[in-house]
């Protein structure tokens, strides 16, 4: 028990100073990494004074690489949110707010010119509203824009291959340990069995459309996932299964990302009705918000913690701000606004979805799309997270390599 102990308490350390040094590397992994900061925000006078929109389940942590392609269980692919950590019954402006903010944190960390970043600033609004707005005759439709339907190309084009050579190294049936991978102690060893030997567990697997119902499932290899950032220090764990084929085929692998659902720290409706099980909150909010995530994905219990399972497939991408052109990042601002509007507009009726905008849009400038409520915030965040990040920079990282 105590050599037990002190691995866990070596592994703390460690995935603490792993998520300090990811969050130095720039100023918008900072934004990305410290969802803290922008919760704090949220509190004071500005971040109270945002429009309130009709309570709906929405990301709580909207940022750029918590979207991308995602694929289903019937192989189809589309944008949508990959990470549900902190969803919640809640405002949907904090969405678009934390969206925003990411993409102009992006844009100066790309050393893109300030009025690219305020043209994004005016297509967010442009791409949100879209969502809520009928399509009238003669109306242009918002096309994927050529940088994501590039990233949705590859996406599509993926197979196991691919997955296992970016995930777990090699393609041989085995989770190589080292860095990213660490060994399970006894305890956690027992726990992976005892789920996987669940029927919960076997049905999610055996979801997808080319596999049968009555597959064997045998777990081959199972490791401690150092992965993320504002998550790290909470349970995670890569899990490589075998679906066995019929006689005289081949077996599939696939694996499953294992991770524990703590309580959100994003604000949520004060008369929003949740699950109490996080697991099963996260669970609610993707399969409102992304549906093609939340088809396949398992809330659980690992020993006394709240989990959930999903399966991580070829198709599934995050999208790379870093790359994008001036004219990119426009489209891309646009479009990730739109695909967040459809999400929260799916859980509203067309009078709520026609106040809703009417609300949004109240402050707008005559000359100008986006609402002054949205520059200002954007412009008090970035000058917040700015001096937050140096600061940060300061105590954590001085004198280290920030890899």
């Amino acid at each position: 028990m105590k050599d037990k102990s002190v691995r866990f308490k070596d592994r703390q350390a460690a995935l603490t100073e792993r998520r300090n040094l990811k969050m130095a590397r720039s100023a918008h992994a900072y934004v990305r990494g410290n969802t803290q900061k922008f919760y704090e925000w949220l509190e004071s006078a500005a971040g109270k004074s945002l429009p309130k929109g009709p309570p709906v389940w929405i990301c709580g942590d909207c940022h750029l690489g918590n979207l991308g392609p995602l694929g289903n269980t019937k192989g189809r692919v589309d944008v949508q949110i990959r990470d549900l950590d902190q969803t919640v019954i809640g405002n949907p402006s904090h969405d678009l707010i934390r969206l925003a903010l990411s993409l102009a944190s992006a844009a100066r960390g790309s050393d893109l010119p300030g009025v690219t970043t305020a043209q994004m600033l005016e297509e967010i609004m442009t791409g949100y509203c879209a969502a809520f707005t009928p399509p009238k005759k003669g109306d242009e439709e918002i096309e994927v824009p050529a940088a994501l339907a590039k990233a949705m190309e590859s996406s599509i084009k993926r197979n196991w291959k691919h997955l296992a050579q970016e995930r777990i190294v090699d393609t041989e049936p085995d989770i190589p340990l080292g860095k990213t991978f660490w060994p399970l102690n006894a305890e956690e060893k027992k726990e992976i069995r005892r789920l996987f030997a669940t029927d919960e567990v076997h049905r999610l697997v055996t979801a997808l459309k080319s596999r049968d119902d009555d597959a064997d499932i045998k777990v081959r290899d199972a490791a401690y996932w150092r992965k993320g950032c504002s998550s790290l220090g909470k349970l995670r764990y890569a899990v490589l299964l075998e679906i066995v084929g019929r006689k005289g085929e081949k077996s599939e692998f696939c694996l499953i990302d294992i991770k524990e659902a703590g309580p959100p720290v994003a604000p949520r409706h004060k008369q929003a009705k949740m699950p109490r099980d996080n697991g099963e909150r996260v669970l609610a909010g993707a399969k409102h918000l992304s549906p093609y995530l939340g088809d396949r994905m398992l809330a659980a219990r690992f020993g006394d913690k709240p989990v959930f399972l999903r399966e991580l497939m070829p198709q599934d991408l995050k999208l790379e701000a870093e790359r994008l052109s001036e004219a990119d990042a426009v489209k891309v601002a646009r479009y990730l606004a739109l695909v967040i509007g459809r999400a929260h507009a799916a859980q509203m009726d067309d009078a709520t979805q026609r106040a809703w905008r009417a609300e949004l849009r109240r402050q707008r400038p005559k000359t100008l799309d986006a609402p002054s409520w949205l520059w200002k915030s954007i412009i008090e965040l970035m000058a917040a997270h700015e001096q937050a990040y140096l600061e940060h920079c300061r105590r954590h990282v001085l004198g280290k390599a920030v890899r």
